[in-house]
């Protein structure tokens, strides 16, 4: 997806491996649809620690698992995940009863020791601390670009028509930002339902697969992730931030110091206590999450059509050159190459950014499709392989859309983001670039 839109016609080279011949588009890798000679010129990008890389053997496993079994039936795969989410809810109470064990022995030792000094001390640190590490709720950056049902009903009326086709109800708040990214939250003490919507992805989408998208966010709703609800949710917050204080931070620029040194060995054991925890609830909610992720995929196929849902799946095999794209738009702009300057390019940069989208060929498609299976690609490591989801929607009798979305009311809806759209536009010229 780079500056180039035109593909160059009529070139090919000969396979260095097999010899078969191979067509050539100066835009995309240059690869054997025979052998596979050089599907995958890049590489799995390494994980980011420790933490990051089980999690990827984990979704790369129970995500073979489970497209298993709900190949045999979705009454399958539920069983497992009743004894995993019984298990999941038993760690978290235990992380929250550490929390509320620590708020309520630092008040007794207050109330009950105001006369001694120490004790007080005692207490005073001890409830802090539980105040630090306290379960958060979600909530919504000041700097969040935030519809309202006023600001658009058409696209509000969508998001309520696929709710109820899921068989759920829709959203209080629509956030929008320039991400290739789409999710679902709730947020504040009342719990209110939040859909947040990239722009770098729903602007590569057609109407019909942006349903598709829709029906998945909201399919999350509708079939109970564990991660999504409060109590567990906030167990894996907590464990997170418990782990950030007790890893200690090293500068590369000078040597620690003795109490340095001893105060690390003393954090180790509750810090690998943590982690331990944090990977033990990591895994039993991982299979509710993928489950999860499979059957909100079966929603996006029932509410946008099969065609629509696997389409979607293809999109996302193309997020990282739509994030490239637009850092490259960014740079451009910030280096003004080519006389291109800020406020110019972010004027249509959503519409470059669909136009190289819908340049992208069936024979890169398959390509990515190919290294998705290869590498166990997921959009992120929580997320099933997405060659998997793509494949389990494609089972069974193709399902006809129960949302349409027609051209004047992708007009309409498309008129309404028109602001939202020309601020975050605004907003990845200037901060893409770094």
């Amino acid at each position: 997806m780079g500056e180039q839109l035109t593909p160059a016609v009529g070139k090919s080279t000969a396979c260095p491996m097999c010899g078969a011949d191979i067509p050539c588009d100066d835009r995309f890798a240059t690869w054997c649809t025979a052998c596979d000679w050089n599907v995958d010129p890049g590489g799995e990008e390494p994980a980011r620690s420790r933490f990051e890389a089980t999690q990827r053997r984990l979704a790369h496993r129970y995500g073979e698992q489970l497209h298993a079994e709900l190949l045999a039936g979705p009454d399958a795969a539920s069983a497992k995940g009743d004894r995993s989410g019984a298990l999941a809810r038993a760690v978290a109470l235990a992380v929250h009863g550490v929390t509320a064990t620590l708020a309520v022995g630092g008040v007794l030792l207050m109330v009950l020791g105001r006369n001694s000094i120490l004790q007080c001390a005692l207490g005073i640190i001890l409830l802090v601390t539980a105040v630090v590490l306290r379960p958060r709720f979600h909530r919504l950056p000041d700097t969040a670009q935030v519809l309202l049902r006023a600001d658009a009903p058409r696209l509000y009326e969508l998001v309520d028509d696929v709710a109820s086709a899921v068989g759920t109800r829709g959203v209080d708040i629509v956030v929008v930002d320039g991400d290739c990214n789409a999710f679902v939250t709730t947020y504040g003490i009342k719990g209110r339902r939040a859909l947040h919507i990239g722009l770098g992805l729903w602007e590569a989408l057609d109407p019909q697969e942006r349903v598709a998208l829709l029906g998945h966010e909201l399919g999350h709703y509708a079939n109970g992730d564990l991660r999504h609800g409060f109590f567990i949710g906030t167990a894996l917050s907590s464990l997170n931030h418990w782990l950030y204080f007790l890893t200690p931070a090293h500068s590369l620029h000078r040597h620690r110091t003795i109490p340095e040194i001893a105060t690390d060995a003393l954090m180790a054991v509750p810090r690998w206590g943590v982690y331990g925890i944090a990977l033990l609830l990591e895994g039993l909610t991982l299979r509710s999450s993928q489950r999860s992720e499979y059957l909100a995929d079966r929603a996006a196929a029932r509410v946008a059509s099969t065609a629509a849902a696997a389409a979607l799946m293809d999109r996302l095999l193309i997020g990282d050159a739509i994030r490239s794209a637009l850092r490259t738009e960014s740079v451009r702009a910030q280096t003004r190459i080519g006389g291109a300057a800020p406020r110019a390019a972010a004027d249509g940069l959503w519409e470059r950014i669909a136009r190289r989208a819908a340049t992208v060929s069936e024979r890169e498609y398959e390509r990515r499709r190919r290294v998705s299976a290869l590498r166990g690609h997921s959009v992120d490591s929580t997320h099933p392989p997405t060659h998997l989801r793509r494949h389990l929607i494609e089972t069974g009798e193709p399902a006809e859309a129960a949302v349409v979305v027609g051209p004047e009311a992708a007009a309409a809806i498309a008129a309404e983001m028109a602001a939202v759209r020309a601020t975050i536009a605004r907003h990845v010229i200037r901060d893409l670039a770094g």
